[in-house]
């Protein structure tokens, strides 16, 4: 996935295109998509590829969503971890992962969460795709709670 944020006081939907092209190698005619995540006062931009709508981007429409005042919010599905974190009304990261195995997902998510300095034993994490029970399970040994958007 092509994609970026864009603080919305710095954005100009006519320079949607370019503050992408900053970040990553566009196509030739590429179509570049961008929508308010009023939460986070930001745009996501992207390449669009296809009909649907890319996943991080249902993850920033309900990370606002998460109970708690550390909003973690991730999808793991075809190999890609999707993760946003936010405490409160300040997003803090939101990026995707190449995660063959729900392990590989894990250690992403920890990485994350180890950068920020926020504690899985006081956070509860929201899954947006379904895991199975072991994998729920596995991270029900390091969070406060585990819970299904």
């Amino acid at each position: 996935m092509k994609c970026t944020l864009v603080p919305s006081d710095f954005f100009d939907a006519a320079c949607a295109g370019d503050y992408l092209a900053q970040v990553v190698d566009l196509p030739q005619g590429a179509t570049v998509r961008s929508e308010l995540i009023p939460e986070y006062n930001a745009y996501f931009v992207w390449a669009q590829e296809g009909e649907a709508d890319p996943r991080m981007l249902g993850i920033l429409r309900e990370l606002h969503e998460c109970p708690d005042y550390n909003k973690i919010l991730c999808s793991w599905e075809e190999g890609e971890l999707c993760l946003a974190i936010a405490q409160g009304r300040t997003l803090l990261l939101a990026n995707t992962y190449k995660a063959a195995d729900f392990t590989t997902a894990e250690y992403y998510i920890f990485l994350a969460l180890k950068s920020l300095q926020l504690n899985p034993e006081i956070s509860t994490i929201c899954l947006r795709s379904k895991v199975s029970p072991e994998d729920k399970m596995s991270l029900y040994r390091y969070f406060k709670a585990v819970e299904s958007l």
